[in-house]
């Protein structure tokens, strides 16, 4: 599964930009990292991420755990993220299925930095089936 989910990952220009690669993935879990590029910073004094990368981060770990249960991404319908702390550096995601419904789901995600720190995180819910 970790093969399949690497090559989707890299077969889209966004998660090819954002440096994707897949660290582990279970059954309803997923671990991905984003390796840093300078044009995710909002603040070049403080150099720290701009939250609109974390948020398509925590967007994308949820529906990646959905994946690992279901091969195939599914559509967001709804997303709540939250931030802690400013990221900096290279970032890891791991998503979680919450509850899998024939039609509507839901999954979290926390974004975790370079030194381990908790980030950001959310919750998405998304579109399944029907």
């Amino acid at each position: 599964m970790k093969e399949k989910l690497n090559e989707f990952l890299l077969s889209r220009p966004f998660h090819q930009w954002l440096g994707l690669s897949v660290l582990d993935v279970g059954d309803d879990y997923v671990e991905i990292a984003a390796t840093w590029r300078p044009e995710w910073i909002v603040n070049p004094e403080g150099q720290y991420i701009h939250g609109g990368i974390l948020a398509a981060l925590v967007d994308l770990g949820a529906d990646m755990s959905l994946y690992s249960l279901i091969g195939k991404g599914v559509p967001t319908i709804d997303l709540r993220v939250d931030y802690h702390a400013p990221a900096r550096g290279n970032l890891r995601v791991v998503g979680k299925v919450v509850r899998f419904g024939k039609r509507v789901s839901s999954a979290q995600a926390e974004v975790f930095d370079r030194d381990g720190r908790l980030v950001a995180s959310g919750r998405g819910v998304f579109h399944t089936g029907g």
